[in-house]
């Protein structure tokens, strides 16, 4: 069919003078460019009747995972296939005389056709990551880094397979070749190597997982992608900081991904009682804590607990040393812990608790030391903030001072 063409082409070019030579020439210029016309009408039909053909089983199948093979591009990709087959297969025929440019065109055709293949493969990999993606499990073992690996080698293969098409080498002399370059390919390829190796432990030790909250140097925040040679952090202020695979396995970070698993978010934080305020409880005192209804009912044990104690063991009440005595700092301590306890904010389940540190020239530091029922940050900055909101206010109910380094102000007000 093709030599029929072309010699009607021909017959076409005597008839209008031109001489034989250049009529056979120009005939093969002519269905050179309508092999090029051809070729690209075959390429917009093939990707017509794949799409239709692709959407039809789609629309048939119950299944969501075939989407993502459509959506990458699967459908283009195998259209690019079947031009080149024909311009690879049809060249020498269409144009018998130009050996030289038949020879260029097949060469052409070929590296476009090992391309194609390995953007294919392309596709395939990151349908397969969709796919997998769309499981939880995807959130605890990612693959991506697995996959950039994967398509590096496909990518060197492409390569090597290309230098040997257009050198006309056996691939096994390249490779030969390659061996020598071993060393330059080490450094070059060091940093996906690398994480490569970090990625694999990171997935087997399961340390960080998409969706955690990691703390590294500047990085505060939300891991939003982990690849082969970096994990992406999405910081609270909503910037991004990259970190290298490798280093999360070489350096030390913290991921907070227990706290989010856990029943609560924890509360630790101090505050320092002025050491000078610290007294025993008089009678007048002991009453007045009474009417606290956190307190109220320990007050009352404690006290007959202490006056059973002294007088078992014959202690002469008239001075405040002997025996035991009730202090306001207890007493706060124990209603700082009631307080607590009877904060729905809180989760009981976990440890409450109100402790005494070792005191500094500051003062008495008091930690409160708790969980907050809801994780989420705002809500529990604001669960903290309303607790010692509470405490600061109540703390002179107890006839206690914070300590605080004094201020201008205060100077002034003192010296008046």
């Amino acid at each position: 069919m093709i030599k029929k063409y072309l010699t009607l082409l021909e017959t076409i070019g005597e008839r209008i003078h031109i001489g034989e030579g250049y009529a056979s020439g120009i005939a093969q210029v002519i269905a050179i460019i309508s092999l090029a016309f051809v070729c690209y009408l075959l390429f917009l039909g093939t990707k017509f009747i794949l799409k239709k053909v692709l959407w039809s089983l789609i629309r048939k199948s119950s299944s969501k995972y075939d989407d993502f093979f459509l959506s990458n591009g699967l459908a283009i990709r195998l259209s690019l296939l079947a031009p080149i087959f024909a311009a690879r297969s049809l060249i020498t025929e269409v144009a018998p005389d130009f050996a030289t440019f038949d020879s260029i065109i097949i060469v052409i055709a070929r590296v476009l056709e090992i391309i194609t293949y390995t953007g294919i493969l392309y596709t395939i990999s990151d349908s397969l990551v969709d796919i997998y993606n769309s499981f939880d499990v995807s959130k605890s073992r990612p693959i991506k880094g697995f996959v950039q690996v994967i398509k590096t080698i496909l990518a060197i293969a492409c390569i090597l397979l290309v230098i040997a098409t257009l050198t006309n080498k056996d691939i096994k002399n390249l490779l030969i070749g390659l061996g020598t370059l071993s060393a330059v390919l080490m450094l070059v390829f060091k940093d996906p190597i690398l994480g490569f190796v970090g990625g694999i432990q990171l997935s087997v030790n399961d340390m960080v997982r998409i969706g955690d909250w990691i703390v590294k140097g500047d990085a505060d925040g939300v891991v939003t992608d982990i690849g082969l040679t970096t994990v992406k952090v999405q910081n609270w202020d909503n910037t991004i900081t990259t970190i290298p695979t490798y280093s999360l396995i070489t350096d030390p970070f913290t991921n907070w991904r227990g706290m989010s698993d856990s029943g609560g978010r924890r509360i630790s934080r101090s505050f320092v009682i002025d050491a000078d305020s610290v007294q025993f409880c008089t009678p007048e005192m002991l009453t007045r804590f009474k009417q606290f209804q956190l307190v109220s009912r320990y007050v009352t044990d404690k006290e007959a607990e202490i006056e059973k104690y002294n007088k078992d063991n014959n202690v002469d009440t008239s001075s405040l040393v002997n025996g035991r005595r009730q202090t306001n700092l207890g007493i706060f301590r124990a209603y700082l812990k009631q307080y607590l306890v009877n904060n729905p904010n809180i989760n009981q389940e976990l440890t409450v608790m109100v402790r005494q540190k070792a005191p500094t020239e500051f003062g008495i530091p008091i930690e409160i030391y708790c969980f907050s029922a809801n994780k989420e940050w705002i809500a529990y900055e604001d669960i903290q903030s309303d607790i010692f909101d509470h405490v600061y206010a109540v703390i002179p109910k107890f006839d206690l001072r914070v300590y605080q380094k004094p201020s201008s102000y205060s100077i002034e007000r003192h010296r008046s």
